[in-house]
């Protein structure tokens, strides 16, 4: 079964992070220069003090418009994150982020802030298994 420690010596261990301080502009522009659907956002407290994602940005927008690209991250991050550690199974995966609506899971292990999971890793891990048990049930029938 595949855990999110598999996923990370994939993917690797970048998590890009941004400071509760900054502004929402700033966080569009790593969020475009990166590709990436979210920021882990840090302060005071670590590993991380909340998560900003695209979605947040869209919404704030949606609600008070263009504006709110000069407030600080931390009027928008949530602060309610839910994270999982390196043993989390994909499975567990799957189900944590389909009962929370979320798409992204920072990786916690011993206070220390380790990855950042996203439904797509999710996602590729899960067609990798699928593809391998279809190889080897492929494998055994042809071996009889």
């Amino acid at each position: 079964m595949t855990r999110v420690t598999n996923i990370l010596d994939t993917k690797g261990h970048d998590v890009a992070t941004i400071s509760q301080e900054r502004t929402v502009r700033d966080a569009v522009e790593i969020l475009r220069e990166r590709g990436i659907g979210a920021l882990v956002v840090t302060g005071a407290s670590p590993p991380l003090v909340g998560i900003l994602s695209e979605r947040d940005v869209v919404r704030a927008l949606a609600r008070y418009g263009e504006n709110v690209l000069d407030l600080k991250v931390a009027a928008l991050m949530s602060t309610e994150v839910t994270s999982c550690n390196a043993n989390t199974s994909v499975i567990d995966l799957m189900g944590l982020m389909t009962s929370l609506r979320i798409r992204h899971l920072p990786v916690v292990d011993e206070a220390s802030l380790i990855g950042l999971i996203s439904i797509g890793d999710v996602v590729k891990a899960r067609l990798d298994e699928l593809e391998l048990e279809r190889k080897n049930l492929l494998d055994y029938v042809s071996a009889r």
